[in-house]
């Protein structure tokens, strides 16, 4: 891979894939609708070739396509506007890689899975998504392989990391890092999972560039599993023992999101993973890329809070 394109650039996952990338040697087309934003996180980096334009364009994403050949689709769009774009987005990129002749790699969560049922989730697991977006994710992943794109999809758990801000870690961090005590979505003693986005985007490089990665699912699980009550000690032991969480509950949270915009109510009913275990099996992926390394949640706290102080 001489050249890739990567959708939603300037996001949390977009932004760790371009400079994964980078780090590569391999030349990039960093694309978002933000140029002062884009200008901000790549404006001295000479293989990135920023390229300010809307996704809702096939016209755009079309042009700014040229060349590459593979484009990572890491757009992440307000979920109150997944219902009247996500088709049309997913249908523009499908289209921009069919004209050029390239490749897609497409960043999706996990909500298409629906419940866990307490059990590690395997890609060959029959999906019946429950929420209004799982089936959203759901119907993308079947316009995806339904095209004629080589393609290949990476299932990740909630992100973490340097620039990742619109995720539930940013809004801890940012708050403890003004006050004392911070909320953390869920109970706090249900293990989760948080990948941290330049693991992430090692592991969907990684798949990327070998053949026999396309035509399939692709689950990556993070580091392992966590408990908010070890993310306290965690922050605890890097920010000063005076910091502290307290558990945003399901009905808090639905108390929250009647103030606080349509984006919030949007994500109520995606609550239910943040109360039971929804863990990713990692065995399809480790079998064929080996052992991965990750990053601890200690060292990705830690830079992730490095990035927030600037």
């Amino acid at each position: 891979m001489e050249k890739a394109m990567v959708v939603g650039a300037s996001g949390g996952m977009g932004y760790a894939l371009v400079m994964e990338l980078v780090s590569r040697g391999i030349e990039v087309v960093a694309f978002a609708r933000g140029k002062e934003k884009l200008d901000g996180l790549f404006g001295d980096k000479e293989l990135v070739k920023i390229h300010t334009g809307d996704a809702e364009n096939k016209d755009q994403l079309i042009h700014a396509a040229k060349g590459s050949e593979i484009i990572f689709h890491a757009l992440n769009i307000p979920y109150e506007e997944w219902k009247h774009k996500l088709s049309t987005i997913t249908g523009n990129i499908i289209l921009a890689a069919e004209q050029n002749n390239a490749r897609l790699a497409v960043v999706d969560n996990i909500y298409a899975y629906g419940k866990s049922g307490g059990t590690f989730l395997t890609e060959d697991r029959e999906k019946h998504p429950h929420t209004r977006k799982g089936k959203l994710r759901l119907e993308m992943d079947r316009m995806i392989k339904q095209s004629s794109v080589p393609a290949l999809i990476c299932h990740f758990p909630d992100f973490y990391g340097p620039n990742a801000t619109n995720t539930y870690i940013h809004f801890t961090l940012e708050q403890l890092l003004k006050k004392k005590k911070a909320g953390f979505v869920g109970p706090k003693n249900v293990v989760r999972e948080f990948m941290y986005t330049r693991d992430g985007a090692k592991a969907m490089v990684d798949l990327a560039s070998l053949d026999e990665a396309y035509g399939q699912n692709w689950n990556i699980p993070a580091v392992a599993p966590i408990t908010g009550n070890e993310v306290e000690q965690i922050l605890k032991r890097q920010l000063g023992e005076e910091k502290g969480l307290y558990s945003i509950s399901k009905t808090m949270f639905a108390v929250f999101s009647l103030f606080a915009g349509k984006g919030m109510r949007e994500a109520l009913e995606m609550q239910y993973i943040n109360s039971e275990p929804t863990i990713l099996s990692g065995e399809k992926v480790d079998g064929l890329l080996g052992k991965r390394q990750h990053t601890s949640y200690e060292q990705g706290i830690a830079e992730t809070v490095a990035f927030l102080r600037g």
